[in-house]
């Protein structure tokens, strides 16, 4: 289901049209929803930069929301990944940014100083050299309102479809009867989607062996 199969859709159900601006704005909102609601490896995006030496901050990607893991790699090729801590954490295990090694933990900091607008990461200890780092995080892919289709759209259309339905008919400020149905809908097809994210995807049948279901 494309974007516009999707607004037609939606009208269809709701017998109700709506402009550009509102259609985009339900669909975001209801793509994000589900994209804080199931783990999907669309969500998922791997990017290596570098650390500086004596430099303290690792600056994030401007779609960056949250970590999933930060590794450094040395020059053999040999990865070491770092714990996550807080900030506090780290000031206080290494009080002397001059004093400097191999990180071994990372927090997210806060903005860039001289941007104001994209985060960083603060590592203890600082970087005594420069490495490789390799970062996977947690983003939110090209909506299907930008560009026209979308994972969701060509896999899971229902939970998206759903999703939308629950905003269009807040929209429409409809019946406290008739959200609930469709709120009820979404969660059903959610919980499909979550079924493939938060299970298919995460075992096969060789570890985990073949779903079964018990007959009486």
């Amino acid at each position: 289901m494309n974007y516009a199969d999707l607004k037609t859709a939606v009208e269809d159900y709701c017998e109700n049209t709506f402009t550009a601006t509102d259609f985009a704005i339900m669909t975001e909102l209801a793509e994000q929803k589900i994209y804080n609601s199931v783990q999907l490896p669309s969500l998922r995006k791997n990017v290596t930069g570098s650390l500086t030496a004596t430099n303290s901050y690792l600056a994030l990607p401007y779609d960056f929301l949250s970590v999933f893991s930060l590794a450094v790699v040395d020059g053999t090729g040999a990865y070491t990944y770092l714990l996550n801590k807080d900030v506090n954490f780290i000031r206080e295990a290494y009080p002397i940014p001059t004093s400097t090694g191999t990180p071994k933990y990372y927090a997210v900091f806060g903005p860039d100083s001289s941007t104001l607008q994209e985060l960083t990461l603060i590592l203890g200890p600082t970087p005594s050299a420069g490495l490789v780092a390799e970062l996977h995080y947690f983003y939110y892919p090209v909506s299907i309102v930008t560009a026209g289709t979308s994972w969701l759209g060509d896999n899971f259309d229902s939970a998206l479809f759903n999703a939308v339905m629950v905003e269009a008919i807040r929209f429409m400020k409809g019946e406290p009867d008739l959200v609930a149905m469709y709120d009820s809908q979404y969660q059903q097809s959610l919980m499909l989607l979550k079924n493939l994210g938060d299970g298919k995807l995460r075992q096969d049948a060789y570890r985990s062996g073949q779903v079964r279901t018990q007959v009486i």
